[in-house]
């Protein structure tokens, strides 16, 4: 009960409102960097073996990044309102990547055979092949992955203690022990993330419905 008093009085103040649309837009320019990033490095693996051979140490060394330390080091270079977002791109980045690489690499070999012996171009495979067949696959995910966002930023605002932000309000309210404002931020987070994944899964049956009367037709 203490929890949702607390619920209450947090939607009906502004700051509140403030620091949660802060974390949204950190999230959304996290996200589009990270799925532009993974994108383009994962197009140019699919048609460059050599360059695939080069960027898969370098996510394997992204992965391995420890998140505490990497913030204190940003914190130094940069201030809490940046290090959230390098951290969720340097994490989120090298996942949508895999993600990426992974479905490219389950396209029927077939098909790829198939476009070299009739002599398509890279740009065309890429296009023509590659892209419309990942693209199901991809959006299925987008949903998972925008939610993850969420949870990566909220937490990077945590340990930065980052002003006007929905991991800053869960640090302050730690910090003079009100725990049930504490548990209502987190709820608030919760919430958020399962509405985004909720929204890109309809976004992704009514896509699927479309494809499948397009397929019919």
């Amino acid at each position: 009960m203490d929890t949702l008093i607390s619920l209450g009085q947090c939607l009906a103040d502004g700051v509140f409102w403030l620091a949660l649309l802060n974390t949204l837009v950190r999230t959304l320019i996290a996200f589009a960097v990270s799925f532009a990033l993974a994108t383009v490095l994962a197009a140019l693996s699919a048609i460059s073996k050599a360059f695939c051979a080069f960027v898969k140490p370098v996510m394997v060394f992204l992965r391995t990044l420890p998140t505490l330390a990497v913030i204190l080091i940003l914190l130094v270079w940069t201030n809490p309102k940046i290090a959230p977002v390098i951290v969720t791109v340097l994490i989120l980045f090298p996942m949508i990547y895999a993600q990426l690489a992974a479905a490219i690499g389950g396209i029927d070999s077939g098909l790829v055979e198939m476009a070299e012996v009739y002599g398509l171009s890279k740009r065309d495979r890429l296009f023509k092949i590659y892209l419309p067949l990942v693209s199901p696959n991809i959006l299925s995910q987008t949903g998972a992955n925008a939610s993850f966002a969420i949870k990566l930023m909220v937490s990077a605002e945590v340990l930065a203690n980052t002003f006007n932000s929905l991991g800053g309000l869960m640090q302050n309210a730690k910090l003079y022990a009100e725990m049930p404002r504490l548990a209502a931020l987190t709820l608030v987070a919760v919430v958020l993330g399962l509405i985004i994944d909720g929204c890109f899964s309809l976004l992704e049956r009514v896509t699927f419905k479309w494809n499948v009367k397009e397929g019919g037709n």
